[in-house]
C-alpha cells in the first residue's frame, strides 16, 4: 500500500467545482439571519434551485426573499430527520450547535453533503465569495480561514473588473465558432489570437487573422479600462 502524497505547507486542498445546483435539491435548516445569508447566496448564483427551508421561526426578510421563487418551500416547524429524504445538499444554519451536530450525523449517514454554519471542521463544502461579470464567474476560497479576506478580495475584483469583460467573452465565443479544423488546430488558433498580448509570436492561419484582430482590439481595450480603474484606487 503506497503512502499518501505529503501536503505542502499552506496548500489549500479544496477541489474547486461549479455545480448546476438547479439540478439538485437543497435542504436549508434555519430561518434567521444565517439562513437568510445562505439562501441569498444560493439564489444569487442558481435562482432556479429547489430549496426546502425548515425552521422553528422564519424571519420576514427570508419570507420576502423566497416569495418570488416558486421552487422554494417554507416549513415553520422543528427539524425532523425525515426532512433529509429526497435532498442532495444540506445547510445547517441555526444558532444551535447541538442541532447542527445532529443534522450533520444524520446527513452523513445518508451520504449527503453538508455545510454547517460557522463550523469549518464539520463542513463537507464551503460557500465561496463570488465575483460575476456576465458569463465570467470567479470563486474565492480561503479554505475556511477568513471569510472577511475573501469578501474584501471580492469587493476589489468587482470594482476593478469592468462590466465590458462579458462582451469580450461573447466575442471570443464567436471567434471560436468561426475557427475550422480539429481540436489541436483550434487550440493553436485561439492561442494565436492572444499571443501578441503576452509578447509571443502570433502564428495563425489566414482564416483566423481577421478574428485575431477583433479579439486583440477587444482585449487591449479591456486592459486599458482595468489599468485606468486600478490607478483610480
Amino acid at each position: 500500500m503506497s503512502s499518501p502524497t505529503p501536503t505542502p505547507a499552506g496548500f489549500n486542498p479544496l477541489f474547486p467545482v461549479f455545480l448546476k445546483l438547479e439540478q439538485f435539491r437543497v435542504l436549508l435548516v434555519g430561518g434567521g439571519n444565517v439562513g437568510l445569508e445562505k439562501l441569498t447566496a444560493i439564489l444569487r448564483s442558481s435562482p432556479a434551485t429547489a430549496v426546502t427551508v425548515v425552521a422553528t421561526w422564519i424571519s420576514p426578510a427570508l419570507r420576502t426573499l423566497a416569495a418570488p421563487y416558486p421552487r422554494i418551500r417554507l416549513h415553520e416547524r422543528p427539524f425532523q430527520e425525515t426532512d433529509l429524504e429526497n435532498h442532495d445538499f444540506v445547510f445547517a444554519a441555526t444558532d444551535d450547535p447541538v442541532l447542527h451536530r445532529r443534522i450533520k450525523a444524520a446527513a452523513t449517514a445518508r451520504g449527503l453533503l453538508t455545510n454547517v454554519a460557522d463550523t469549518p471542521a464539520e463542513c463537507d463544502f464551503y460557500l465561496s465569495s463570488v465575483v460575476q461579470k456576465g458569463d465570467l464567474k470567479i470563486a474565492i476560497s480561503t479554505n475556511g480561514k477568513s471569510p472577511t479576506v475573501a469578501k474584501r478580495l471580492r469587493a476589489m475584483l468587482e470594482e476593478t473588473l469592468p462590466d465590458e469583460l462579458d462582451t469580450v467573452l461573447q466575442q471570443m465565443t464567436v471567434i471560436r465558432g468561426q475557427i475550422r479544423g480539429d481540436f489541436a488546430a483550434k487550440v493553436k488558433s485561439l492561442n494565436a489570437v492572444t499571443a501578441e498580448l503576452t509578447g509571443g509570436p502570433a502564428y495563425e492561419s489566414p482564416a483566423t487573422r481577421r478574428w485575431r484582430r477583433v479579439a486583440t482590439g477587444s482585449l487591449l481595450a479591456l486592459g486599458a479600462v482595468v489599468a485606468v480603474a486600478w490607478r483610480k484606487r
